[in-house]
């Protein structure tokens, strides 16, 4: 059974797409599509296993993959992940900056350490591969597009300031990246919650949020990896080409609730989920 992606086949032919924090998650499921579409993705990550993993599951589907190991909160490292890419295929077209990661906690008990791992890895990394990608491959061709993949962090993220303050200046980033770089797009995505591999990372007390966290979105459910990956997907198509300097939301309307407002209790909506290896984490299988 292939990906069934909402774009037609071929939409990404002869593209060659670079997906870091490929080896898990939104960003596996990302690859996946990208490559049922026709492109070559180089997935980019700390974890080689991981890596391999996703690049064998797309070559048994008939796709065309590769991996770049590497940490994109160090510039070296992130320079030369871009190069060997640039070398090895001529050129990078696209890029989808997915990489992330946060830890649960209040303000008052995040250390200097802690606030700034947690923006290096959701910001600086971000800002550092796209750099790369722009000024060795999209500059001197003059083309290319990049989506950033962001959070909903609209007012606040309370028991996670610091992947909050991330995601906002990575909102803001993508804004001025979109001026500055003339004739290269820059968009972003901003996944609320979503049921990925994610979401077994957090601890035993945080599972009993987790779980309720449907009755809080107006669709009544939860989003999947798929539903993250169309827009993506649409975002670097050439359908999406006089589209520069936004973000999409992809929430079920989940910032639109609010407290005096109580939302009225039915099914939940149906939803999109074409992603043919897609695994319901444990959180949600009891």
């Amino acid at each position: 059974m292939p990906y069934r992606s909402s774009l037609r086949a071929g939409s990404f032919d002869d593209r060659i797409v670079l997906v870091t924090g490929g080896g898990s998650g939104i960003g596996r499921c990302c690859a996946h599509e990208l490559a049922s579409l026709g492109a070559t993705v180089v997935v980019l990550g700390r974890n080689a296993e991981k890596l391999q993993r996703v690049v064998g599951e797309i070559h048994d589907d008939g796709g065309r993959a590769d991996s770049v190991v590497c940490d994109i909160r160090d510039e070296e490292q992130v320079r030369l992940a871009v190069v060997q890419t640039v070398e090895r295929y001529g050129r990078i077209d696209l890029l989808v900056n997915n990489a992330g990661g946060q830890f649960p906690a209040p303000l008052e008990h995040i250390n200097s350490k802690g606030w700034q791992t947690v923006l290096n890895t959701n910001l600086l990394g971000g800002f550092l591969v796209s750099r790369e990608c722009y000024t060795q491959s999209m500059k001197p061709r003059k083309s290319g597009a990049i989506v950033n993949i962001i959070a909903d962090m609209w007012q606040g993220m309370p028991g996670m300031g610091h992947s909050g303050a991330a995601r906002a200046g990575m909102l803001n980033f993508t804004e001025t990246a979109a001026a500055e770089w003339a004739g290269i797009r820059v968009n972003a995505v901003a996944p609320g919650w979503i049921a990925s591999s994610g979401m077994d990372t957090y601890p035993e007390a945080a599972k009993p949020l987790i779980r309720s966290l449907p009755k809080h979105v107006p669709l009544g459910r939860i989003g999947n990896e798929a539903e993250v990956s169309a827009a993506i997907a649409f975002l670097l198509s050439e359908g999406a080409s006089f589209i520069n300097g936004t973000c999409l939301r992809v929430d079920g309307g989940a910032p639109n609730a609010r407290r005096h407002y109580p939302l009225m209790p039915a099914e939940p909506a149906g939803g999109f989920d074409g992603f043919h290896r897609a695994t319901t984490p444990d959180i949600f299988k009891s």
